[in-house]
């Protein structure tokens, strides 16, 4: 009996031992990738209070500290009228992509009508398209528009998204269809369901395009330059490229200009990574 309390007692130390063992194991890769994604971003901070003389070294903590170059770029370039373009385009990307997607997504999960499948797969498919292969057609079709050189022409092409329609899909198909039989008794239109019901219910998906769509609007670089001629129309990101000059490549305003522009895109996203991981399983789930 001691014999078998004995074995039984070493088993369990073994067990938690390889369980002590596996999480740290665990834990070191996870801090070596983690490491190894934000080393660029901490030099990149780094640099930009750095000053010249020392601006390409490997020192993670400058010596000496200087807001050089942060006073640099907002005196070389408008940053308060490029951070309102930038808003202007951004705020507009993403009212335009949640409210098309919605409404786009709300039929494929919770209409029945023939064609629904094929309609689906076909937008599955496009997502395979890199979105240089429709630079030229977005640019043809702006230009006939009249909208080059024009907030407008940098806003609609992005409009709406394949993606921002398939997660909220399946979002949608996570809702009890019982609510949307019980609103249809009462009387409720198709709209007032997607209104008062399904919206309400995919606020996590919402939110994730949300982060995605700041994320991408506010970094949009190649597509502004393409369509407007007039510098002072340029987004934040898209201005940032004067900061390099034309015969002399100064870092660090570059660094300073970018840490200024992603300084947004941490706080929208910490405002909204609560909804993230549930919205994102919840599509899977779905």
């Amino acid at each position: 009996m001691e014999t078998l309390n004995k074995k039984s007692v070493d088993y369990k130390r073994v067990k938690a031992i390889k369980k002590i063992f596996s999480l740290v194991i665990t834990y070191l890769i996870l801090i070596i990738i983690a490491i190894f994604l934000a080393g660029p971003f901490i030099w990149l901070v780094s640099s930009s209070f750095k000053t010249g003389q020392n601006i390409y070294t490997m020192d993670l903590i400058p010596h000496p500290f200087t807001l050089a170059n942060y006073i640099g770029v907002i005196n070389f370039i408008s940053i308060p009228k490029y951070i309102l373009n930038t808003v202007i385009i951004t705020v507009s990307g993403i009212v335009l992509d949640v409210v098309l997607a919605s409404l786009a997504a709300y039929p494929l999960a919770c209409m029945d009508f023939y064609g629904k499948n094929l309609i689906f797969s076909a937008l599955i498919s496009t997502m395979i398209l890199p979105a240089a292969a429709g630079l030229i057609v977005n640019y043809l079709t702006i230009s006939k528009m009249g909208l080059l050189d024009t907030l407008t022409g940098v806003i609609i092409p992005g409009a709406v998204s394949v993606f921002s329609i398939i997660l909220l899909r399946q979002s949608y198909l996570t809702v009890p269809r019982e609510l949307i039989d019980a609103a249809k008794i009462d009387g409720a239109s198709e709209f007032r369901i997607w209104y008062k019901i399904m919206l309400p219910e995919v606020m996590p998906a919402i939110s994730t395009i949300v982060i995605f769509d700041f994320i991408g609007l506010w970094n949009s670089f190649l597509w502004p330059i393409v369509v407007l001629q007039d510098p002072n129309k340029y987004p934040l990101a898209t201005a940032l490229k004067y900061l390099s000059g034309q015969f002399n490549y100064k870092f660090g305003y570059v660094a300073a200009g970018t840490v200024l522009s992603i300084i947004p895109v941490i706080i929208v996203f910490l405002a909204f990574q609560k909804y993230f991981i549930n919205a994102v399983a919840g599509a899977i789930k779905g």
